[in-house]
Order: structure tokens, then C-alpha cells, then sequence
């Protein structure tokens, strides 16, 4: 005589798991999508910028060869460029970097 009772008990709770996983789901699916970008070089600044920092700052090794410099130059340019809200300070230090990893640093550093 319990069986019956167990089995319906059994059927209602799979019924209720069931309706909280479908509904788990569709709140899952209807948040906004997130942005899942790369985290780039938040240190201060040094005085005179080293090809470490350099590297830091365009997210890729010291070894890296040139193409892959200017690309990631234009990466970070994009996201940081005074014309799209970003900041000529910036700007200005991701040009240095890019110049000092393409070997054509200037010995007095930044503009700014």
C-alpha cells in the first residue's frame, strides 16, 4: 500500500526538479550576454620604459616578433584611442611601447 504513495511522491518531486530546471535555464539563456575580454596592464608607469613594461602594456612577450607587435599595437590602440573616449596620455604610452619594441625608441621617453 505505501508503494503507490512513494511512486506518486517519487513522479511529483522529479515533476518539480524538472520545472525548476527548465526555468533555470531560460534565465540562464535570457541574461545579457558579457563582454569576455582580455585583461591588459594596469601598473603605473615607470620613468624611462623598459621593453618588459613595453610588453606589458601591448599584452604580449618581449620576443614576439614585429607583425604580431603591430597588431596587438592596434588591438590595444583601438580600445585606448583619444578619438573613442580614451585618453592621449595612453595613447601616447602604446606608441612608445610599440616604438620601443619595433627597436625605434626615442631616448626621451614620452610626450607627456
Amino acid at each position: 500500500m505505501a508503494t503507490p504513495l512513494i511512486t506518486g511522491m517519487a513522479i511529483a518531486a522529479a515533476a518539480y526538479a524538472g520545472r525548476y530546471g527548465i526555468q533555470a535555464w531560460q534565465a540562464f539563456k535570457a541574461r545579457p550576454p558579457t563582454a569576455r575580454m582580455r585583461r591588459f596592464y594596469e601598473g603605473g608607469f615607470q620613468p624611462v620604459m623598459t621593453r618588459r613594461e613595453a610588453a606589458l602594456i601591448l599584452g604580449i612577450r618581449e620576443s614576439t616578433p614585429s607583425d604580431k607587435v603591430k597588431e596587438a599595437h592596434r588591438r590595444v590602440m583601438v580600445a585606448n584611442h583619444p578619438d573613442a573616449g580614451g585618453s592621449h596620455y595612453l595613447a601616447s604610452k602604446i606608441n612608445e611601447a610599440k616604438d620601443m619594441l619595433l627597436g625605434k625608441a626615442k631616448g626621451s621617453g614620452s610626450a607627456f
